[in-house]
């Protein structure tokens, strides 16, 4: 029942929505009330020299006697294309303004961009004496670049620039960003100096700072959001920050390692070198929420950096790139990969899935023949825990007819069927939890294969055959006529998956009262599933399809087929579980347990007539 309201909740809801549409009217509102008669204007040029004075009052306000001047200029840009990335470093900020993958393609074939600021990116920003909030990437720097703005590495190739902002007519006061970048990496070091600022900055001193997360490279934002995260590895310890609707901020401080944003296959690390760095880092985050119910986490992150007189320095080793975990493994940046909860989940992932995967890829070119040969292993691997598991439910079945007699004979006093239970339990020896401790055993296993599958970026964009194109996405095969729990389609692979699911149950529930699982709980795994990625949904598809051939098997072809008589010869030993439930029902029993409402009109009538006198009606 409460299926049903669900089910039928969600349908209405579905239904009743309204999308959350732009109105295409709003964006030529300004264009269509132009009117068509205005007549030029004549500029009086006392009003001009008034407005450029205006202007530059308000500059000397924003930025300050030290800075309006370098709020003017031309903005120039150096063009930079190594091995892996093709990306752009902007003038104004010495800040990255476009950072391109080349092996990598957004979910609608773009190139992956992952710049999301507007004005750029890696910036410095910092409040002056007098009060004035700056932000470089609003001021002009110098390259010593000799007008030269392209260049191409490849290979072991590097390339050193630097960029400039001299503060003042002296030239002793200025910050400098020094880059060097490789022709076969993702990462570049960095160095920011800031020299004779005494008398403009506090000693709080500088930021650097990366804002704005990176931009969503998959077609599902609220599936790359679950993995989206701002996070840094201070004193030994992770540390994180999620988004939520309100802004949120937090603070971490003392032996810095490193500081980081990610989506789900992407990141960016910004790593202090030598990791020497003890002081403090800065993380704030919010939620921009989008049309169709969807939703987009912004990110920002940076480090403070004190500034205590004369010429001071700091270097980084900056990671802009995918979640490959063997590149972030040697930067010791592979938190940033998510397999799960630490303790017991990822080291799992982390050091047993992920390995044998890798290595049977080695061999094995296509993705999806490799998750089956992966999904065949292990199926062989949880073997011991699934034989147990197929055994106890193969006991279960023989005694079904038995119990189905107790429960016809007992139908009445639930207690007495509950004691009768028990003892046809002891008496064929049979652990009714014995199905259960086995499968228990094989969660960890099977969340961390879970993690390991969902977060792949091998998987991602990954094609298979047919209409399996990307792994790491949703097969969509059937469209659906409604929206349910923001499903819209059937995937092909949860189908498959849905149904191997009934035939699996319908090999192993004995029960009867339990026949209702049998087509209810396939109908919502395929619901639930669809929105899952389809290498995942081949991984659970095989292992459901060896887990039935192997109960077929035990169920009929085995030579070592049990009967009633054979469970009767085994030797017995009662389990610890079968010893606190027998424990259970005799104090339940000693303590004078109430008796079914039946049963109790039936003694009270028995007593009425005892003490009934003679002669007497009733």
């Amino acid at each position: 029942m409460i299926f049903v309201v669900v089910v039928a909740w969600m349908f209405y809801s579905s239904v009743n929505e309204k999308p959350q549409i732009e109105n295409p009217n709003q964006k030529n509102k300004t264009s269509s009330t132009i009117s068509e008669d205005v007549k030029p204007v004549v500029q009086d040029t006392t009003a001009v020299a008034d407005e450029e004075k205006n202007d530059t009052l308000l500059k000397e306000d924003k930025y300050g006697k030290y800075f309006s001047n370098l709020s003017e200029g031309k903005e120039d840009f150096i063009r930079i294309e190594n091995d892996f990335t093709k990306f752009y470093i902007s003038s104004k900020g010495a800040a990255i303004t476009r950072w391109e993958l080349k092996h990598y393609k957004m979910w609608n074939g773009y190139p992956t961009e992952l710049i999301a600021a507007d004005k750029g990116n890696f910036f410095i920003t910092f409040i002056t004496i007098d009060n004035k909030k700056i932000d470089t990437r609003d001021l002009y720097f110098q390259f010593d670049t000799k007008g030269q703005n392209n260049f191409k590495l490849s290979g072991k190739d590097s390339l050193v620039i630097t960029a400039i902002l001299p503060v003042g007519e002296t030239g002793g006061k200025f910050i400098k960003k020094q880059f060097v970048f490789y022709g076969n990496r993702y990462t570049f070091r960095a160095n920011v100096e800031v020299s004779n600022f005494e008398n403009i900055i506090p000693s709080r001193g500088v930021n650097l700072v990366w804002s704005d997360g990176l931009r969503y490279q998959e077609q599902n934002s609220v599936d790359e959001s679950g993995d989206a995260v701002a996070m840094g590895l201070v004193n030994g310890s992770d540390e994180e920050l999620n988004a939520e609707d309100t802004p949120t901020e937090k603070s971490i401080t003392g032996r810095i390692d490193y500081i980081a944003v990610k989506t789900k296959y992407f990141g960016v690390a910004i790593i202090p070198d030598p990791k020497t760095f003890d002081g403090t880092a800065d993380f704030s985050a919010y939620k921009k929420h989008t049309a169709n119910s969807g939703f987009v986490e912004k990110y920002t992150a940076n480090f403070r950096l004190p500034y205590k007189g004369g010429s001071q320095s700091q270097s980084f080793l900056v990671y802009i790139g995918p979640l490959e975990y063997d590149r972030l493994n040697e930067l010791g940046l592979a938190a940033m990969v998510n397999f799960g909860w630490r303790w017991v989940i990822r080291p799992i992932g982390e050091y047993f899935m992920m390995p044998i995967f890798k290595f049977i890829h080695k061999f094995i070119a296509n993705y999806g023949i490799s998750l089956i040969i992966f999904s065949i292993l292990m199926k062989l691997l949880l073997y011991p825990f699934s034989i147990q598991q197929l055994k106890s439910s193969q006991k279960m079945q023989l005694l079904g007819p038995e119990m189905q007699k107790l429960r016809d004979k007992y139908k009445d006093d639930q207690q007495t069927q509950q004691k009768e239970t028990m003892k046809l339990y002891s008496e064929y020896g049979i652990n009714p939890a014995g199905g259960c401790l086995p499968l228990l055993l094989q969660m960890p296993i099977l969340y961390a294969l879970w993690s390991v599958l969902r977060t792949a970026i091998d998987l991602r964009q990954a094609n298979f055959f047919l209409w399996i194109t990307d792994l790491s996405v949703p097969d969509n095969l059937i469209a659906l006529p409604f929206s349910f729990l923001g499903i819209t389609h059937l995937s092909g692979l949860a189908l498959l998956m849905g149904i191997t699911m009934f035939f699996q149950q319908k090999l192993t529930l004995t029960d009867p009262r339990q026949k209702a699982m049998i087509y209810m709980m396939p109908v919502m795994f395929t619901l639930l599933f669809s929105n899952f990625p389809s290498g995942l949904n081949l991984y659970y598809f095989m292992f459901n399809l060896m887990s039935i051939g192997q109960q077929v098997y035990i169920n009929k072809y085995s030579r070592k087929r049990l009967t009633l008589e054979d469970l009767k010869r085994m030797p017995k030993k009662e389990g610890w579980i079968q010893k606190k439930m027998r424990e259970a029902q005799n104090l339940a029993g000693s303590q004078g347990k109430s008796l079914p409402f039946k049963q109790q009109i039936n003694q009270q009538n028995q007593n009425a007539n005892k003490n009934k006198k003679p002669g007497r009606k009733k």
